[in-house]
């Protein structure tokens, strides 16, 4: 039976520094992922968007808010890395994040619109991050040290991981 909280299987991490052309193709991901999203959730009326993608699991609104949020610590913690020696990062409790009022009732548009602003700012930093810089590291207090590739890998990952949430929705659904 698939495991519908891993629609795409869970993250893999390399283990090791990546090549120019991964990143590349990681920061292509992130690059897409603002029009994937869009894509995912458009024609879906609110009805829709307050469904759960599996039992006890988010809707696919508070997905859309929720992955805008993941994406908002991440920029940060990449800025983190290329300006600070070694910086502890924070941690969020994402899924209280998601239990706030606007999380579950905000239009999706507000937050797409916020996701293209925020990938085109991500992608330009992204591109411009030497591979030297990639190998920088930060210190996650949850997993300990992390470098910039371990960071790209993730967010590599969640993009498409959540899409999925949202569009394996939908074929279950008929939508």
């Amino acid at each position: 039976m698939e495991d519908l909280r891993y629609p795409i299987g869970r993250l893999d991490f390399k283990g090791r520094p990546l090549t120019d052309d991964e990143r590349v193709s990681l920061i292509d991901v992130i690059e897409a992922h603002p029009a994937r999203m869009r894509a995912a959730v458009t024609g879906l009326n609110d009805e829709q968007l307050d469904t759960p993608y599996r039992d006890g699991g988010w809707t696919a609104r508070q997905v859309v808010h929720h992955v805008v949020d993941s994406h908002l610590n991440s920029y940060v913690r990449f800025k983190l890395l290329l300006t600070e020696d070694k910086p502890t990062i924070g941690t969020y409790e994402e899924s209280a994040w998601a239990e706030l009022p606007e999380a579950k009732s905000a239009p999706v548009e507000v937050s797409l619109v916020l996701l293209e602003a925020l990938h085109t700012r991500w992608v330009m930093a992204l591109r411009a991050i030497t591979s030297e810089q990639f190998m920088r590291v930060m210190e996650h207090p949850e997993v300990g040290d992390m470098t910039g590739d371990a960071l790209l890998e993730i967010y590599g990952w969640h993009c498409p991981h959540h899409v999925a949430h949202v569009t394996a929705l939908r074929d279950r659904m008929g939508w």
